[in-house]
């Protein structure tokens, strides 16, 4: 991570915790609206929806109820878990373990609560008929800026051709400047509540 990257992460972190929530709850209501009616213009019911649950300040996380749970009711929905190499494996949202399949305590329940859900593996975001991703910023070119793990550049090299990956912003957090390196991934839209849904490739 360069020293240019954790200044503008620095300033991004900032900025959104410094909204008052009220006017989080506006843009998060306005965000999901933008998404809501993309995901159901361009996806079938029951498709394949790659998410997260947001906390803290991020876009989303003042939605009750949460992000995964609305998804829920239209698609299937996967969630990310952790793996120690900080690669990302997957869960499906309301998955509970069988005897003799894989299972882990992943941040799946409602306000992030921890419970034992079956994993999918790795490949399991190849499945995806669309792809929501966190980010702190987005160039005008598509280039994410996360919080420095990697987690994501590496599950979005596994995503089909042609599958809208898309991040959910704050209003004027995109367009900025990120400077690149070789593991970098990129999204194909953004989600601000101002603009609503904005393709960039």
């Amino acid at each position: 991570m360069t020293a240019s990257k954790r200044t503008v992460r620095d300033r991004l972190l900032s900025g959104r915790q410094s909204m008052p929530r009220p006017d989080r709850e506006t843009a998060d209501r306005a965000t999901w609206n933008a998404l809501r009616d993309f995901l159901n213009e361009h996806l079938k019911e029951g498709a394949t929806v790659a998410a997260y649950r947001p906390f803290g300040a991020e876009p989303g996380a003042t939605l009750v109820p949460e992000l995964p749970e609305r998804l829920s009711e239209t698609y299937r929905v996967l969630l990310p878990v952790t793996l120690p190499d900080n690669d990302l494996d997957w869960t499906v949202l309301g998955s509970k373990p069988l005897d003799g399949e894989r299972s882990t305590m992943a941040l799946t329940g409602p306000k992030g609560t921890e419970e034992l859900a079956t994993t999918c593996g790795p490949e399991a975001v190849e499945q995806a008929a669309a792809v929501i991703v966190p980010a702190l910023g987005v160039t005008g070119a598509g280039l994410r800026l996360g919080r420095g793990g990697g987690c994501y550049d590496r599950a979005l090299a596994r995503v089909a051709a042609g599958v809208p990956v898309v991040a959910l912003l704050r209003d004027g957090e995109i367009g900025v400047e990120i400077p690149a390196e070789a593991h970098d991934r990129s999204v194909t839209a953004i989600v601000t509540p101002a603009e609503g849904l904005v393709t960039l490739a």
